[in-house]
């Protein structure tokens, strides 16, 4: 059971930050599995069953769900070994990382957020999603348009296209959505010391509905282009 990350999660990042090398690591191997790798993967399990039920299709294991502490340094300026913070993501088992659909959850010192996107671009998607938009929109408005009241400080981030014209036929509301390139929705005002509480999984099971029907219609657009 899930009931906070605690003050030394906070400290073994920290400390690591300031010890960033293999030595010193394996020294505190045993603490990084207590601190940190096991409230990500306690909050994991807490989470599986809402996100099994979103998608029967997702991804549950913890040692799949969870980023490495090891960072891939090779093409990186900063040759640091080791993250100072971590994050999970619930996507598609066995589906690549580039352009997949994922939610998502970070936390390290200063930092604690969650949300949902896709990794990087995807042309594919969002052409059948302006496509929809014309030809459909009070459908895609049937699910922007709860997301965008929703009043949990989930907010629609990303890049958008600077000259791509819109259509006069999309709705004004819409017209955003109709210019997204890159997509993701983050939580924000999120209280720090909601971290070391078992409310989070709450919290995170609230957010993660709320974000659903976005998943879900982003999600059968995506299979489409994965099919052709």
């Amino acid at each position: 059971m899930f009931e906070g990350f605690t003050e030394d999660t906070v400290q073994f990042f920290l400390d690591l930050k300031f010890h960033n090398y293999t030595d010193w690591f394996h020294q505190e191997h045993e603490r990084y599995l207590e601190a940190v790798q096991k409230p990500f993967y306690s909050l994991i399990g807490e989470l599986s069953p809402l996100m099994n039920s979103i998608d029967p299709l997702m991804e549950l294991r913890p040692y799949k769900c969870l980023s490495h502490i090891h960072r891939d340094t090779r093409f990186s300026k900063d040759k640091s070994p080791y993250r100072d913070h971590l994050w999970f993501l619930f996507r598609r088992a066995g589906e690549p990382r580039d352009k997949s659909l994922f939610f998502y959850f970070e936390f390290g010192p200063g930092r604690l957020d969650w949300g949902m996107g896709f990794w990087g671009e995807n042309r594919e998607v969002f052409d059948i999603f302006r496509r929809t938009i014309v030809a459909r929109p009070a459908e895609i408005a049937g699910v922007t348009d709860p997301f965008m009241q929703n009043r949990r400080h989930l907010i629609l981030k990303g890049t958008l296209h600077k000259r791509m014209p819109v259509p006069a036929t999309v709705p004004e509301r819409l017209k955003r959505w109709y210019l997204i390139r890159e997509f993701y929705v983050d939580k924000e005002q999120v209280p720090y010391e909601l971290a070391f509480k078992s409310q989070l999984v709450h919290e995170l099971e609230r957010d993660f509905t709320v974000l659903s029907p976005l998943y879900h219609m982003f999600r059968t657009m995506k299979d489409e282009t994965d099919s052709q």
